[in-house]
């Protein structure tokens, strides 16, 4: 009869043996040619296409969600789609490579204020124009980065492929699935690292899924697949095997595995980190139409329920101007478009403790249907936040400031359906400034922040505005979109903003995603309309997606990702009209 010490030895023997042979899988790597490299990638992105059914499927069980609910949308978007749309973008960036080619070449390239070098990134090709058409994106290089030398070391590892990053250990996400498939992908190609992969807890069923999806890496001894706790994860991050270690997850956890409770780090090896944050959503004052209002809560309504609000780049903090006249009913159709969005289980482990200490740090916190909480911030640098309009009675106020506790919600990630609103003083140029120093000095993390105003209102603070836009310190800045537009554009930068250390880690340290293989990023900056289509050619904005198919309003929204992610797949102009009637049916 087996002991646990006994379970305990052969639990550990099993991932020896799948170092040791990740170990002769980077030789095997070191010496396969781009090309080659190419290939098996395109491999891969058959095999992801051949199981996102069957993918979309276990991560809606492991998020009980029904499947017949149009949040199923989401499951497709952030789980084949992504990978897929990445795995792809990487092939056409290893074969550019393969025939001599930079991965820049053809790439739009800018300036953006403080003379910074940048790259369009979205649209990557001429289907993202046409599918994501008025959404664009472009990183930036650091200051002091020359168009020759991003030129020059565009690639990263594939301009060395000789050169083996060794065998890495990947700590997947517990929360969006493709998060760990898509953290394997960079580190072999952006860094030449084989990697053993281990699966968040709230992932084990999808083992099958992702280790069919991921066949053909398996199979050539670049990527082995394991599950198991905390335990399992501080051995392999020990490992005398494993030359670095990458992780999603939260600073807590990487503080747990960098410091084990000491001052100084026990890891003796490098990390790179993507761990989320507080990400405010800073709204420029203006005259906003009533569709305009209502379409602009439906997304801020997505940036904190979008999967559940268990998102690190959910937006949790409204900012406000306390002088703007339209307030009171901006936040009266905020607080209806998170009563209106589908409910769903809170799936993600300890949410339900997270509501409970939301509910003890803000007692006079507004309750939303489906379990949802809307809660006004006295901050130190705001004045007071108004009263909330009620759902049930737009007139009726029900004041909410902080009471004194530990929690705070600009340096509390709840990950939970908590939003939070903090109001300043100014207008303008004034709040627009007062906004910038307050994310920036307040709020935890440096991930990802959203602006949303009016063009006119952008184009009439013109160069104070793209002023304001340099000196936000986020890894993703999104005007008039969401970050997660970011996170879900291939050849995007992602990860928090630079300058982080291990022991103030903050939102994490190194990017991922970055499928043209760009060195020094600084930041990227996604652009998207203020209005969906009709309304924004009406208001002569040259955008044509409609409401989108990420919006958790969004009746089409299940439909739309599927046969996107289908086109990801075998991209073709035929399947276009598909996606275009359902799109316009959101």
């Amino acid at each position: 009869m087996s002991t646990t010490a006994d379970r305990a030895d052969e639990n550990t023997s099993q991932l020896d043996l799948a170092i040791a042979e990740l170990a002769a899988g980077s030789v095997r790597w070191g010496v396969t040619p781009l090309a080659a490299r190419g290939d098996l990638l395109a491999r891969t992105a058959t095999s992801v296409s051949d199981e996102a059914e069957r993918w979309v499927a276990a991560a809606a069980r492991a998020k009980g969600l029904d499947p017949s609910s149009p949040l199923i949308g989401e499951e497709w978007l952030t789980g084949p789609y992504g990978v897929l749309t990445s795995v792809n973008a990487l092939g056409r960036t290893l074969r550019g490579l393969a025939s001599g080619r930079s991965p820049l070449a053809g790439q739009r390239l800018g300036r953006a204020p403080g003379g910074r070098v940048t790259v369009s990134v979205l649209p990557h090709n001429a289907w993202d124009g046409l599918l994501l058409h008025g959404f664009r994106a472009r990183a930036w290089l650091r200051p002091g980065v020359t168009v020759r030398r991003a030129r020059v070391s565009a690639g990263l590892g594939q301009l060395s492929p000789t050169a083996t990053g060794g065998v890495g250990l990947v700590l997947g996400a517990g929360n969006i699935s493709s998060i760990a498939p898509l953290d394997v992908l960079y580190e072999l190609v952006a860094h030449n690292r084989v990697s053993i992969l281990k699966l968040n807890p709230t992932f084990d069923g999808l083992l099958p899924i992702y280790r069919a999806a991921l066949a053909p890496l398996i199979a050539q001894g670049l990527l082995r697949i394991v599950t198991g706790g905390a335990d399992v994860g501080d051995y392999l991050a020990h490992h005398v095997g494993i030359s670095h270690v990458h992780i999603t997850g939260s600073a807590a956890t990487h503080d747990a595995i960098v410091f084990g409770g000491c001052k100084t780090p026990r890891l003796g090896k490098p990390i790179s980190s993507e761990l989320g944050g507080v990400s405010p959503i800073i709204v420029l004052p203006g005259r906003w139409s009533p569709k305009d209002l209502s379409y602009q809560a439906e997304h801020v309504a997505t940036m904190r329920l979008h999967n559940g609000g268990y998102n690190c780049i959910a937006g949790q903090v409204l900012v406000l101007s306390a002088a703007w006249p339209q307030k009171h009913a901006f936040l009266a159709a905020v607080a209806a478009a998170l009563a209106a969005a589908p409910t769903r289980p809170a799936w993600y482990p300890g949410s339900d403790e997270r509501m409970r200490a939301a509910r003890a740090a803000y007692p006079a916190a507004q309750p939303i249907p489906g379990g949802r909480l809307l809660v006004a911030v006295a901050n130190s640098a705001a004045s007071p936040s108004a009263a909330f309009p009620s759902t049930a009675s737009p007139s009726t106020a029900s004041p909410s400031t902080a009471s004194p506790s530990t929690e705070n919600m600009l340096t509390t990630e709840y990950f939970a359906p908590v939003l939070g609103v903090v109001e300043l003083p100014g207008d303008d140029q004034a709040y627009l400034d007062a906004a910038v120093r307050t994310v920036n000095r307040d709020f935890l993390g440096t991930l990802g922040v959203n602006i949303i105003g009016l063009p006119s209102t952008i184009r009439r603070l013109g160069p104070v505005f793209e002023q304001a836009v340099m000196r936000l310190q986020y890894g993703t800045i999104a005007i008039n979109a969401w970050t997660g537009v970011g996170f879900l554009s291939a050849a995007a930068p992602w990860g928090a903003f630079p300058g982080h250390t291990l022991d103030n880690v903050q939102s994490g340290i190194g990017v991922v995603h970055n499928a043209l293989l760009l060195d020094e990023v600084e930041r990227t900056v996604v652009r998207g309309p203020f209005r969906p289509f009709p309304r924004s050619v009406a208001h002569a904005e040259w955008a044509l997606l409609p409401k989108p198919p990420w919006f958790v309003s969004a009746r089409s929204g299940a439909r739309t990702a599927r046969l996107l992610t289908e086109f990801a797949a075998h991209p073709s102009a035929r399947k276009l009209p598909r996606i275009l009637v359902a799109a316009f049916h959101a």
